[in-house]
């Protein structure tokens, strides 16, 4: 069995030999929910790539200290899933599944045809609920990146990113059921180039936002010959991607800096 994750910025500064302690909730967690005892394995996270992997060897109330037996970094390709906001928590079973599934950024999308909105004091409380789900999600698939969750975008500003981001070279791609282009059927002449997949809300994305999707360099493409809810066809993309473009063929760790 993999190792339980804790997360700690001070992961990003050990070295192989080093006594990390880790003091706060990350500590009480692990020594007081999971009842983690001296002589277990854990690995502990920066967040942004960092693994130190070592072995418990004290803790108190609110801190434990490991002993880091090996430092490494994953090297995760760059996947954003922008969700539309979506009414039920479809919204956020996406976004959970999302991450233990590859994504590494999430940015939240106010579409036209969305039922639900963030505005004033409940767009924080949102990407909040939204942040703390992505973080859940990382360390329950053991992963040393969390992802970072973006400030919701109108459609307008939404097409606007997509444009900088294609300018960047990043490939947008959305997911519309009436698309001519399978996502499956595309090539890659880079398998590491970054991608941006675009998940409508239950209503689905209106004419005019897949024509100024489409204007600012999107792809529009076709996941398959069924129609997935909201909840489901962002990580449906992200496995069917990570398998397409070979990520899934190997393990994504890598030692050293």
């Amino acid at each position: 069995m993999t190792a339980p994750v804790f997360v700690d910025p001070a992961a990003a500064t050990v070295a192989a030999g080093d006594v990390l302690r880790v003091e706060g909730d990350e500590a009480r967690h692990a020594v007081t929910v999971q009842r983690r005892q001296v002589g277990e394995r854990i690995d502990v996270v920066d967040g942004a790539g960092t693994r130190a992997a070592g072995v418990l060897v004290a803790t108190g109330d609110r801190w434990m200290e490991v002993h880091v037996e090996a430092v490494s970094r994953d090297r995760d390709p760059e996947v954003t899933l922008v969700q539309a906001l979506a009414k039920g928590g479809r919204d956020e079973q996406a976004v959970e599944a999302a991450v233990e599934l590859g994504a590494t950024r999430i940015v939240p999308w106010s579409s036209d045809r969305a039922i639900v909105q963030w505005r004033g004091p409940k767009a924080a409380k949102g990407r909040e609920k939204w942040a703390s789900l992505a973080l859940a999600a990382a360390k329950q698939s053991r992963r040393a990146r969390v992802p970072a969750v973006d400030d919701a975008l109108t459609s307008r500003q939404l097409a606007a990113r997509v444009a900088e981001a294609v300018a960047s070279g990043t490939r947008v791609l959305v997911l519309h059921e009436v698309a001519a282009t399978p996502l499956a059927s595309l090539t890659w002449a880079d398998p590491d180039t970054p991608v941006w997949l675009v998940v409508g809300p239950e209503g689905g994305i209106s004419d005019a936002e897949i024509d100024a999707l489409t204007e600012a360099g999107a792809e529009p493409v076709v996941l398959g010959p069924h129609v997935l809810r909201a909840s489901s066809a962002g990580p449906a993309a992200i496995a069917a991607l990570g398998a397409l473009r070979g990520h899934w063929a190997a393990p994504v760790t890598t030692l050293g800096g």
